[in-house]
């Protein structure tokens, strides 16, 4: 909501602004230069996005406004998992681990975390390199690369949708340019009128670079950014998982990897040991390792 709020914010600042200049509201209401450049810039977005992304840009804007990302609850569940499952690697057979990262949605460890269950790309993420430690030969600077290679993928996927916002945002200036343009356009075609029906035509062409401007800087623009920035702590949750299966597979034991885990997350949104304690490893079955 932070978003909308903003935007409101700001827009009942210039308006505002401008009715104390004696300004008239009503100048700025002209239709036709809405639609040609919100038109155009629909237009290209389409034209240059497969349909798949115009989908997801759609998705990433509800991101934005919402804030979607991850919350604490999230980093404890994370963090549980890998705990339940780092557990069960030191202590149980190698098949009884395979039946959780080979039907991970019929596993009765991610049954006890269904926020992890129900977000299919970190599951499969978290089950891929569980299997790879079961290989046995797997070495850690190996797997360290192939983490990093599949992070930035993932990133890199996350973040087209604000890349392409930022490709129209960087165009609605010109593009205002062009509704202006065909303002003036209409204002020669008039030059025989009387100068009240000419500088309405001229203040009409006008509105066009005031819209593509304000689109660009004070309404795309920032969405775009906001969408980068809640995608961003979206992949905080590979991070987690990232820094504690190394640590495990490096000899770690499963609290100590589960540390390493804890200190990559955000000082902000950062369980406390405690916390990690009573509910993370509480959930991930500590008495039962006890």
């Amino acid at each position: 909501m932070a978003v909308v709020f903003g935007f409101i914010f700001g827009l009942v600042a210039m308006l505002g602004g401008f009715v104390a200049m004696d300004g008239k509201l009503s100048v700025l209401w002209q239709p036709f230069e809405f639609v040609i450049i919100f038109g155009i810039a629909i237009g290209i977005f389409v034209m240059a996005n497969p349909l798949s992304m115009v989908k997801a840009t759609g998705g990433a804007i509800v991101d934005a406004l919402t804030g979607r990302g991850p919350k604490r609850a999230n980093f404890l569940e994370i963090l549980g998992t890998l705990y339940a499952l780092m557990r069960d690697l030191k202590s149980k057979p190698r098949n009884e681990v395979e039946a959780h990262v080979d039907a991970p949605l019929d596993s009765p460890v991610f049954e006890k975390f269904p926020l992890v269950r129900n977000d299919p790309q970190l599951l499969q993420f978290i089950c891929d390199y569980v299997r790879l430690i079961l290989i046995g030969n797997a070495r850690g600077f190996e797997i360290e690369a192939l983490m990093d290679q599949e992070i930035a993928t993932i990133r890199k996927e996350k973040m087209k949708p604000a890349n392409a916002l930022g490709d129209i945002a960087d165009a609605l200036p010109a593009i205002g340019i062009v509704a202006a343009v065909l303002g003036i356009i209409k204002a020669m075609g008039a030059i025989d009128q009387s100068p009240e029906v000419l500088g309405g035509y001229i203040a009409a062409a006008l509105v066009g670079t005031f819209l593509g401007i304000f689109a660009s800087y004070c309404l795309v623009g920032p969405v775009a950014t906001k969408i980068k920035t809640v995608r961003e702590k979206q992949m905080q949750p590979f991070i987690i998982a990232k820094q504690a299966l190394l640590a495990y597979i490096n000899g770690a034991m499963p609290q100590i990897a589960l540390e390493h885990g804890r200190k990559s997350i955000a000082p902000g949104a950062r369980p406390t040991i405690d916390e990690v304690e009573s509910e993370a490893l509480g959930s991930g079955g500590a008495a039962e390792a006890a």
